[in-house]
């Protein structure tokens, strides 16, 4: 089978591209901007809440090894939902949480998974569900980023436990 795409934002860009690295099945994730108005955006430009981007993770997966609904629910696990644009210390529209959607099939699934996953929380799941359109990538150094610099994410968790759950890693 041939590999898929899609597309997550759900924070700074450093934290969600280095947990889907982490799952087993994912085979690439570029850090970069979408969802907003300017083509070929600037790091300096998304920042400056002109451009409507957020900052996004395009994902590359083989649908064999994991599926779309369990990298949403690694998704839904790695930040919280409900914040409005932001995540953790991070605020800015750019930091908020979206779903782009590659195909119908994605679309479906994101909204059935988003309905699930609302029983875990108290307020209301934040989280957009659109339709992929553009994706840029960031500049150079904001690719694997905490992989490069030797740290961790600040306000993303790999959930290690789901991951066992959904059969992904051995516990």
């Amino acid at each position: 089978m041939a590999l898929e795409q899609t597309t997550f934002a759900a924070g700074c860009f450093w934290g969600v591209e280095y947990v889907f690295l982490k799952v087993p099945g994912v085979t690439d994730a570029v850090s970069g901007y979408t969802g907003g108005t300017t083509e070929h955006p600037t790091y300096q430009e998304v920042c400056s809440h002109t451009t409507g981007h957020a900052e996004a993770v395009l994902v590359t997966f083989d649908p064999e090894v994991v599926t779309f609904e369990q990298l949403l629910e690694v998704f839904w696990a790695m930040h919280d939902p409900t914040q409005v644009n932001r995540q953790g210390p991070d605020h800015g529209s750019q930091y908020r949480s979206i779903v782009l959607t590659h195909s119908d099939e994605q679309k479906m699934a994101a909204e059935t998974s988003r309905d699930r996953a609302q029983a875990r929380y108290s307020k209301p799941i934040a989280t957009e569900i659109r339709p992929h359109v553009a994706f840029y990538p960031a500049e150079d150094y904001h690719q694997r980023y905490y992989l490069n610099n030797g740290h961790e994410p600040y306000c993303h968790a790999i959930p290690e436990g789901l991951l066992q759950e959904l059969g992904l890693v051995r516990a």
